[in-house]
């Protein structure tokens, strides 16, 4: 259905166009917009009342004029097309290829906004995905079907965690076994949003070079584009990762960043909107629309696939009580914390261990694809390198010289752990950092070791220095 609005637009507000309601039409329903030059643009309907309807224009609304504008309502929302061919290929912030290929020849088309899931058709997330990074794999690991945010700040290295997550991620062999997965099985939907020119090309580039944009399907959303694109951006991607892990059958690690700047764009399209703001002049609907895309990810009931989500953001002037990363905790399952103290320690990736959490880890570790052993080592390592955290607290009151033996051993490990542990100059599989955590383990008294049992201290810890 194709109906026309001609001549009846009031009001045009940055990429918002105001329209006299002549029509019965649905919200968030796609529509094309034209002006005097003739270009279309795309747009959406985003609020209705009984008098207006507002549409968000996806592209610039540079010679628009309101009485020459056309606008014509195409009667279903946005939709994706989807096929297996999007791994490989580059896409705009609305799904349009960007990579000088040929289009996708579509095997289905997708509202963007998701199909609702029976809560009853969900099973739990489970087994393990190695990223290639310790702080994650060992201490946080990362679960098939789970949401898990990175909280980072602004200069932090999270574009270049980002890439290198993409790159290394992979599923690991069972237990016991030679060989892992096959490679088909896995696949990366990455997502950069409201992203400068640069860094849009490093993720390109990068991803390139290494060969991993092979399994990838990548969006771009730039700084430059609509703000009303941005808020798309996501759904489209979300929608192609649902597609690959629900239709396919593939292993989908959806990588959203930087989900601030999604924040960021609703706020402006709803103060636009003179919608009555919230916390911080966000909208009060924020986390329910967070919830949105978040709850995207999962895994079902007889589905082979599963879509995992990693979304990075970066947190206003470092307060992870600013309303963005607060409300997205309340939603995910978890978080890793990137610390700029231990970036200005030049240890990378700078992951503060301490108010890092991945509530799944339990579900995803200690099965048929980590070593039995690994809950307890991370446990172990964790309860040590808090207890060294503490120690150095007490030495910068009563000096290094003052502490106990113990507490001088505590301090030397929680270096250790930073240098060794935490600072990695190219990925580690979980083996390589199973083994360095015995090591520095190795260099505790046996009696601290509460968190081990006998059987594991004898088996790891039995030559270490």
């Amino acid at each position: 259905m194709r109906l026309s609005a001609e001549g009846v637009a009031t009001r045009l507000e940055g990429p918002l166009l105001f329209l006299r309601r002549t029509l019965d039409v649905g919200l968030h329903d796609a529509v094309e917009v034209q002006g005097r030059d003739g270009a279309p643009r795309r747009g959406r309907i985003a609020a209705i009342d009984d008098e207006h309807v507002t549409i968000e224009v996806l592209e610039s609304t540079a010679g628009l004029a309101l009485r020459d504008t056309v606008v014509r309502f195409l009667g279903e929302p946005p939709m994706c097309s989807l096929a297996p061919t999007m791994l490989g290929r580059v896409f705009n912030g609305v799904g349009q290829v960007i990579d000088g290929g040929p289009p996708i020849a579509p095997r289905q088309r997708q509202r963007i906004d998701g199909l609702p899931i029976n809560p009853v058709a969900r099973a739990g997330p489970r087994d393990f995905i190695e990223t290639g990074v310790t702080a994650i794999d060992l201490l946080n690991s990362l679960v098939r079907g789970q949401k898990l945010p990175i909280f980072s700040g602004g200069g932090l290295p999270h574009d270049r965690l980002a890439v290198e997550i993409a790159r290394h991620a992979r599923l690991r062999p069972r237990e016991g076994d030679a060989r892992g997965a096959p490679g088909d099985d896995f696949a990366i939907v990455f997502a950069g949003i409201g992203l400068p020119h640069d860094s849009a090309e490093f993720f390109r580039s990068s991803l390139e070079a290494s060969g991993a944009l092979e399994r990838t399907a990548l969006f771009l959303n730039l700084a430059s584009d609509s703000s009303t694109q941005r808020l798309l951006t996501p759904r489209f991607a979300l929608t192609a990762a649902e597609y690959l892990a629900f239709v396919c059958g593939k292993h989908v690690l959806a990588i959203l960043t930087d989900m601030t700047n999604y924040a960021e764009a609703l706020r402006e399209v709803s103060s636009s909107k003179g919608e009555i703001p919230s916390r911080k002049g966000f909208p009060g609907y924020l986390y329910s629309d967070l919830a949105t895309l978040f709850e995207r990810a999962g895994t079902l009931r007889g589905v082979q696939g599963t879509l995992t989500q990693l979304s990075i953001l970066t947190m206003p002037a470092d307060d992870i009580s600013h309303p963005i990363p607060d409300l997205t905790g309340y939603i995910t399952e978890g978080q890793i914390v990137l610390s700029r103290d231990i970036d200005r320690r030049a240890i990378y990736p700078p992951v503060d261990v301490l108010p890092s959490l991945s509530r799944l880890m339990k579900d995803g570790t200690g099965g048929r694809y980590t070593h039995p052993d690994h809950p307890a080592l991370a446990s172990q390592l964790y309860a040590a390198y808090a207890r060294a955290v503490q120690a150095r607290v007490l030495a910068s009151v009563v000096g290094e010289e003052g502490l106990a033996a113990t507490d001088r051993q505590y301090l030397a490990f929680g270096d250790a752990f930073e240098s060794r542990l935490l600072h990695q100059d190219a990925p580690r599989t979980l083996d390589e950092s199973m083994t360095v955590g015995w090591r520095l383990l190795g260099g505790l008294p046996k009696s601290e070791l509460a968190r081990l049992s006998d059987a594991q201290i004898a088996q790891h810890l039995e030559n270490a220095a």
